[in-house]
């Protein structure tokens, strides 16, 4: 199973709601896109980590950045502490469907 560690910068949507989200670097999305091509808007299913908060989600395409974003749930943001311009170091393993 693929697994990947990197760290990003969470950022709050600036739109609707109070999602909070991470991009994943460039190689991240490239291999991502290498294990589970696809066309169009189609989420990717992962388990992401942040600290000892793990959960399962999935990934999405940003067409704005060319890369995927992690949705970072106000749960996860509690336990953790972290908040809009924190880096944090995240864990993603791609879940087989």
């Amino acid at each position: 199973m693929e697994t990947f560690t990197f760290t990003g910068t969470l950022w709050r949507y600036s739109g609707k709601g109070a999602w909070h989200f991470v991009t994943l670097p460039a190689g991240v999305a490239d291999a991502i896109r290498f294990f589970r091509p696809s066309k169009g808007f189609m989420p990717v299913a992962v388990t992401a980590e942040i600290g000892a908060s793990t959960w399962k989600t999935s990934v999405f395409p940003d067409s704005k950045s060319g890369s995927f974003l992690l949705a970072v749930k106000a749960e996860v943001r509690k336990a953790e502490a972290i908040g809009h311009g924190d880096v944090v170091r995240v864990g993603l393993r791609l879940i087989d469907v």
